[in-house]
């Protein structure tokens, strides 16, 4: 192939299908300085590091009104580092529940691998808990070639900092022969900033955010207008291609091999 690589995000790519780890995290973290948050609320900016998203939460109108009420004056940058550290203790407490593969990853990383490609990811979550989540998805069977955290770099998504540490780690160029694959708009952005083909995933991760009971539980007219609606949203984001999970990658990469050999570039 001339691809040379797949760059993966983490939550809701190719671990825990509705990325639903971090949800109730932020609720509760919220919940602890006397603020309330639903979950939509805390779906919203997923995909930035997770600094960002509680800078995020915290200063979009409402949450910051709400705050202001219940602290007597308006949030500050070390109220984000506050709420932040009461973050992500819980998400690290909670990451063994939600760190299950989504079905079909292994299967689309031994072929990936088998074209001689490698594996690199990248994720909103920092360090911390990454240590957690790592061992439990090497002892499920995927281990990519390296990962780059949140607060790895001077600045995470929708920067491509950590796209071209990826690049460097695995001695992959030029970007075009690269693929980054993930479920969220700041996750796309990171891929297209850094020039290489993006794939969205509508069914698995935050356009969702059901569990994958929760998704086959639902009628076939619920499941369309789900997947129209998060495919629409990541489309607009600038992805390049679309589908539902991580499973049905492999056409897409045979799609993307054949523009690679025309001259095509993203």
């Amino acid at each position: 192939m001339a691809l040379k690589a797949l760059i993966l995000d983490w939550a809701g790519t190719a671990v825990d299908f509705g990325s639903r780890a971090p949800m109730g995290a932020f609720v509760e973290a919220f919940a602890r300085v006397g603020v309330t948050i639903s979950i939509a609320e805390a779906r919203g900016p997923m995909g930035l590091p997770k600094r960002d998203h509680v800078s995020a939460l915290l200063y979009s109108p409402a949450i910051a009104a709400r705050w202001q009420a219940a602290n007597g004056a308006a949030p500050t940058e070390a109220d984000v580092d506050r709420v932040l550290a009461i973050f992500e203790p819980l998400n690290v407490e909670v990451i063994e529940h939600h760190a299950d593969l989504i079905p079909g990853l292994l299967d689309v990383v031994a072929f990936a691998r088998g074209q001689g490609l490698k594996i690199g990811s990248t994720t909103g979550y920092t360090r911390p808990i990454m240590e957690r989540l790592m061992p439990l998805a090497a002892a499920a069977g995927y281990a990519p070639d390296n990962v780059v955290c949140a607060g790895d770099l001077a600045a995470g998504r929708p920067s491509p900092l950590m796209m071209y540490r990826t690049f460097a780690d695995l001695g992959v160029w030029p970007p075009a022969a690269c693929v980054k694959i993930d479920d969220t708009e700041p996750g796309i952005a990171e891929g297209l900033a850094a020039g290489t083909w993006t794939v969205g995933l509508a069914l698995s991760g935050n356009a969702a955010g059901l569990s994958k009971a929760e998704l086959d539980r639902l009628a076939a007219d619920e499941r369309a207008a789900l997947r129209t609606a998060a495919t629409d949203r990541l489309a607009r984001a600038g992805a390049h291609f679309v589908i539902d999970t991580i499973a049905d990658l492999r056409p897409v990469l045979e799609a993307i091999e054949a523009r690679l050999q025309a001259g095509l570039r993203p």
